[in-house]
């Protein structure tokens, strides 16, 4: 065998890894939708602990793919979201943009872990506090999309949501559980990545 016929061979071994790599993420992101209570408009899920783990362990490159796997999954019908629910009119609905909200933490995500602080994740120390860092910034984008979305699709019998009303409705209540999300899924990432190819 050539080298470049090794090489080749092994560009497809590591796409493969990838793609299962990928797919068992997104099989985690469902299971993890699944699991939720209803707390008003928004269910309290562990979807969004399950988008960090996902992005801690695999990075935002291969978790955007599995984040866009499980949205497409969603959309054409598939019970992957929250109480089992599927089809494009749960992503268009007023809580929608908490899902569409996933791919902008994706990309904010990859962004932060490649050009800002990806330099400084040295130990598992390092890691654990910049991983946190990066998941609160990133919930504070994905707050603003849903929000935003929510205010704009969500009408109420009083007329629109107001910012207030949309802040009680979408955010007060889930932010210190989301804090505590944040901080499970930067433990549990953590031990994932070393076992994590690159």
């Amino acid at each position: 065998m050539s080298g470049n016929d090794g090489k080749k061979n092994g560009n497809k071994a590591f796409k493969t890894y990838d793609l299962v790599l990928e797919a068992v993420c997104a099989a985690l992101i469902t299971i993890c939708s699944w699991i939720s209570l209803q707390l008003g408009e928004i269910p309290f899920t562990l979807q969004t602990m399950a988008i960090f783990i996902v992005l801690m362990s695999i990075g935002g490159k291969r978790g955007l793919v599995s984040i866009l796997c499980y949205l497409l999954l969603g959309a054409v019908g598939a019970p992957v979201f929250a109480g089992f629910k599927g089809g494009f009119a749960v992503l268009i609905g007023p809580t929608g943009g908490f899902l569409v909200g996933f791919v902008a933490v994706a990309l904010v995500f990859w962004l932060l872990k490649d050009k800002v602080f990806g330099r400084f994740m040295t130990t598992y120390s390092k890691r654990l506090v910049f991983n946190i860092i990066m998941a609160v910034i990133c919930e504070l984008v994905l707050y603003f999309v849903g929000v935003i979305w929510f205010m704009t699709v969500y009408t109420p019998e009083s007329g629109n949501a107001g910012l207030l009303s949309a802040l009680s409705l979408c955010c007060f209540p889930y932010i210190i559980p989301d804090l505590i999300k944040l901080v499970f899924a930067s433990l549990i990432s953590s031990k994932i990545y070393t076992l994590v190819k690159r």
